[in-house]
């Protein structure tokens, strides 16, 4: 499958509302698109996903590793990849976008703000292209998609400026319906705020649709198979996931991997949903801090607290670990019960707490890792959690803050907590499903 990379000049510049725009384009073309994430972001995906049709892949260097990369690469659908930046294209030194579209050898597309500016398009585009070289990195910037661009002379102008070597492949017009709402963790979730399907397809005629499939190509197989290749055997064990608004944070290849190697059944916190007939339980992130009454009076957490202190192993990561202890307290300081199984207090902050890509190596045996293995994943929340003061830590944080700046993986009874976002290529989840196997 041939694929490019949509690479923004800065944080903000729109490449969601390009890429969305792009995808329909494609789509309306004839193209069949996979959309993938440069970076560990849940929230584009879900815009993604609500256009294409189909997951978005998360590729991201520091959770997956170069052959991590194009292994989830090579899983996605279509005949045309198209890969959302993160940041700004050089931005980010555990994963930048360069650094994703230099692993995969795809193309960079480039997406400029060409608001108040017409030859500074191309100037900008210049400059990053040349800034590739300056620093080592192998990266192609093979053209522009001019972002809030008019037609006519202001689109003319961006074309004549640009040299014959960076191509124009289009602009987004202005238009206040491509616009995402945004909260607390980035933009509003892709199925709470899809844009309108009129507004980008008249986006979709103003690019060049042809030529930014013709841009695509190839990325080199994998040098290695998955480190747990060789232990993807299937377990005999069911995992239940909560999925509903508030645990809506996961990335495609862990349920498509637990999917292989068990079985697999959903439930729904929010709604109440009695937790399943299962082996343990997967609680994803996502925004529990928004549903904090429906969670306490619903009595799932606090039926999965009853059983979790019979030793049935739950698995939380960030808005999992939130639901896991013993309180959550909103930024309005409303407090609320949550499932008590870790010995924990979480409170809601008006910033974010943590941001970074993390390293976590495990002092003792848990449900993710043996001891003395480390694991590197992802914290974004807005929260902090107060421990007790016997609490038990399964990580020490090599990098990032983790839950008190030092330590990561609160772990009670045969449960485990985490502020960290891990993707399958760690082998942070075949270790759980051979933990829990029944």
């Amino acid at each position: 499958m041939n694929g490019f990379v949509l690479g923004g000049v800065s944080s903000g510049v729109g490449k969601t509302v390009a890429t969305l725009s792009i995808i329909q384009a494609l789509e309306d073309a004839g193209h069949e698109v996979q959309p993938a994430k440069a970076g560990p972001d849940f929230i584009d995906p879900s815009h993604h996903e609500a256009i294409a049709g189909r997951p978005s892949r998360t590729l991201d260097l520091w959770l997956c590793g170069a052959d991590g990369l194009r292994r989830n690469y090579r899983r996605g659908e279509g005949d045309v990849c198209v890969v959302e930046g993160v940041m700004g294209l050089y931005d980010g030194d555990g994963s930048s976008t360069a650094m994703v579209a230099e692993a995969l050898d795809l193309p960079v597309v480039l997406v400029v703000d060409a608001k108040a500016g017409m030859e500074s398009v191309a100037a900008t585009a210049l400059g990053f292209r040349e800034y590739a070289d300056t620093i080592g990195r192998d990266i192609e910037v093979a053209g522009v998609v001019a972002q809030r661009a008019h037609g006519g002379r202001h689109e003319q102008g961006i074309r004549d400026a640009l040299p014959d070597d960076l191509a124009y492949f289009g602009r987004i017009p202005p238009n206040d319906d491509l616009e995402i709402p945004d909260r607390h963790l980035g933009l509003e979730m892709g199925g709470e705020a899809a844009l309108p399907r009129a507004a980008l397809r008249e986006a979709a005629e103003s690019l060049e649709a042809e030529r930014l499939a013709a841009v695509a190509s190839e990325p080199p197989t994998p040098e290695s198979p998955a480190p747990s290749a060789a232990s993807a055997e299937p377990v005999d064990a069911t995992i239940a996931v909560a999925s509903d608004a508030a645990f809506c944070f996961r990335y495609p290849a862990t349920l498509e991997r637990f999917r292989e190697r068990a079985e697999i059944v959903t439930f729904s916190p929010v709604a109440g949903d009695p937790v399943p007939d299962a082996d343990a339980v997967y609680l994803p992130g996502g925004y529990p801090e928004l549903h904090t009454a429906e969670l306490e009076s619903a009595g799932t957490l606090a039926e999965l607290g009853n059983l979790a202190a019979d030793g049935f192993p739950v698995l939380g990561e960030c808005g999992g670990l939130m639901a896991m202890s013993q309180s959550l307290t909103t930024a309005a300081g409303e407090r609320h019960e949550m499932a008590g199984i870790l010995p924990a207090d979480v409170t809601m902050h008006d910033r974010y707490q943590a941001l970074d890509h993390v390293e976590l190596e495990a002092v003792e045996g848990t449900l993710t890792a043996d001891a003395g293995e480390t694991i590197r994943g992802h914290e974004f929340h807005y929260s902090s959690a107060d421990v007790d003061g016997d609490a038990r830590f399964a990580f020490e944080t090599v990098r990032g803050d983790g839950i008190d700046g030092d330590h990561d993986g609160l772990t009670e009874y045969d449960s485990l907590g985490t502020y960290v976002h891990v993707h399958v290529e760690s082998g942070a989840f075949d270790r759980f499903l051979e933990r829990v196997e029944g």
